[in-house]
């Protein structure tokens, strides 16, 4: 339980550093190529595909290797 509170911890660190300089970074993440923005008259509807599908293959890697002890 320690080990996971400490990576959990490590992991909003770096979420958090990533937010802070988020628009410094060379790329933006949620406004990628191929994430969906269709902007109407008085709407926006955004959907970030490729974003989503960075962020689970990330996700998946990181949970993958922590499983393999």
């Amino acid at each position: 339980m320690g080990r996971l509170l400490i990576y959990a911890g490590i992991f909003l660190v770096v979420i958090g550093i990533l937010v802070t300089l988020g628009g410094r970074l060379p790329v933006r993440f949620g406004r990628l190529p191929g994430d969906i923005v269709i902007r109407g008259k008085n709407t926006t509807f955004y959907f970030p595909v490729v974003t989503c599908l960075i962020l689970s293959a990330v996700l998946t890697l990181i949970g993958w290797l922590f499983s393999r002890r």
